[in-house]
């Protein structure tokens, strides 16, 4: 099977160049001209998506090499692109910077190559003129395998600049398909964790995304961008489809390392049944809302593939789980930035952690494992985990290496997963009795909880990567 979705990858030397306003003004632009865009987001970040789905109206999805592996890249992009006239994929930090110490793995370039996507490149140009030839040149030769289409000039300062720069670049035999100049009004807040999500400034961000779309339509040549979308290579791979790769069998656990973990306590049963989802599914609760906005769709999608009703409920709004709640999954956010509001629906956190005493199936990940400690930066939070958590002064961030140091609702011990930290709290303890992962970068450490049916951590995993573990999950729904 192949396909020809026609696509543009948005590179730029490195981060601060301006990729996320381009890429997103040109989702937004060529969305303006009625075409169906899919917008996809190199790596883990979960931020820029959400200002790529308010562009286009679709989800926007990530395509990680590392979390998921080269192999899926493919499949995954072809799943978000059904549908679709064209799709623009942002890159991540450089061009050529891959995974610390793994060479150009899961790199905006890796990428590139395995989805046969010409690159556009974004090159911040306010401070250089005839040296841009060179920058532009050296990105363009550096690997014969990526091949960059073009560049978008960006933050330029006056004619002048821009006639210096296009005779700069004449030599560089790359084509300029848009020259951006400075404008304050697409700028977009930024905090301790990048930029701030949609669902914190929805106004403030559909107007930046407008300004975003403008810009790029006026300066950028868009019937240029589009041949070039349409040169990309065709794909021989089919799109990855939730229910499909459910169908098959898990693979059997690898070997647990010694990394100095306890032994795992049983799960509790719980005392009584609870009301069940319509037509047989498992009601599965997800957080949403203004604090916990990390997510991947990959994961919903899987949930409901394997047997379960998602429903998503706002812990900063709702006082109750939604009704028949048969398993919990918390995923990132900013939990620190809204801990009173958090801990003022005390009505919530005690559902919550009643729900978990339960022996329900409760999946957390960095953001829902700090909601389930005893209390965040001293307010009063869900008290699942006998823990406390704080803002830290330094930030925790990276790709990590883990196995399932103990059998849980998302894996048996042994299990082997690929995650990443983004963070910048600490939780103490770090690990309780039954960790959850051996971690093996940078140190070897153990992290994270498994009590009952609780499952919380640090490490954000992309389920695409182990399907079971949504099976995994719903399973545990049912027997719970």
């Amino acid at each position: 099977m192949t396909s020809s979705v026609p696509r543009l990858v948005i590179a730029a030397p490195s981060s601060g160049s301006g990729k996320t306003t381009v890429a997103t003004g040109l989702m937004a632009a060529f969305a303006a001209r009625g075409l169906a865009v899919s917008p996809h987001k190199v790596g883990p970040d979960y931020i820029d998506p959400g200002y790529h789905a308010l562009a286009t109206g679709r989800v926007g999805r990530n395509l990680d090499a590392y979390l998921c592996g080269p192999e899926l890249v493919g499949p995954l992009f072809l799943h978000g692109a059904r549908g679709c006239d064209i799709a623009v994929v942002e890159g991540v930090m450089g061009l050529y910077d891959g995974a610390a110490g793994e060479g150009e793995l899961a790199s905006t370039a890796h990428v590139a190559k395995l989805l046969r996507a010409p690159v556009v490149l974004v090159v911040d140009a306010s401070s250089q003129s005839r040296s841009v030839a060179a920058l532009v040149h050296g990105f363009a030769s550096w690997d014969p395998e990526v091949r960059v289409g073009g560049v978008i000039l960006n933050k330029v300062g006056s004619d002048r600049h821009e006639a210096l720069l296009r005779e700069a670049l004449e030599s560089a035999g790359v084509p300029v398909l848009g020259v951006l100049r400075r404008v304050d009004q697409v700028s977009t807040p930024s905090r301790h964790l990048g930029l701030v999500p949609v669902a914190e400034r929805r106004g403030a961000a559909v107007e930046a995304v407008a300004a975003m779309a403008e810009q790029v339509r006026v300066g950028c040549d868009l019937e240029a961008l589009g041949a070039l979308a349409r040169s990309a290579g065709a794909l021989s791979c089919a799109a990855w489809d939730a229910a499909e790769v459910l169908g098959s069998s898990p693979p059997p656990p690898l070997p647990v390392p010694s990394l100095g973990a306890a032994a795992p306590r049983p799960p509790l049963r719980p005392e009584g049944p609870r009301p069940q989802a319509p037509d047989g599914l498992k009601r599965v609760a997800v957080a949403g809302g203004a604090a916990f906005t990390f997510s991947y769709a990959e994961h919903s999608e899987l949930l409901s593939a394997a047997g379960a009703e998602v429903v998503v409920f706002d812990p900063l709004r709702d006082e109750q789980l939604p009704d028949g709640t048969e398993g919990l999954v918390i995923g990132g956010g900013f939990p620190e930035v809204y801990a009173s509001e958090l801990s003022a629906n005390e009505r919530l956190r005690k559902a919550v952690g009643e729900l978990a005493l339960s022996g329900a199936p409760v999946a957390a990940e960095c953001a829902g494992l700090l909601y389930l400690c005893r209390e965040l930066d001293g307010q009063p939070m869900c008290g699942v985990l006998d823990a406390t958590a704080r803002m830290g002064e330094r930030l925790t961030l990276g790709y990590r290496d883990a196995v399932a140091l103990s059998d849980s609702v998302l894996a048996v011990a042994g299990t082997r997963m690929r995650g990443h930290e983004f963070h910048r709290t600490v939780v103490e303890p770090g690990a309780g009795g039954a960790p959850a992962w051996g971690v093996r970068a940078p140190e070897r450490r153990v992290e994270g909880f498994v009590e009952r049916g609780v499952h919380a951590s640090y490490l954000h995993t992309h389920w695409a990567s182990e399907p079971g573990v949504a099976r995994r999950f719903v399973e545990r729904c049912r027997t719970s």
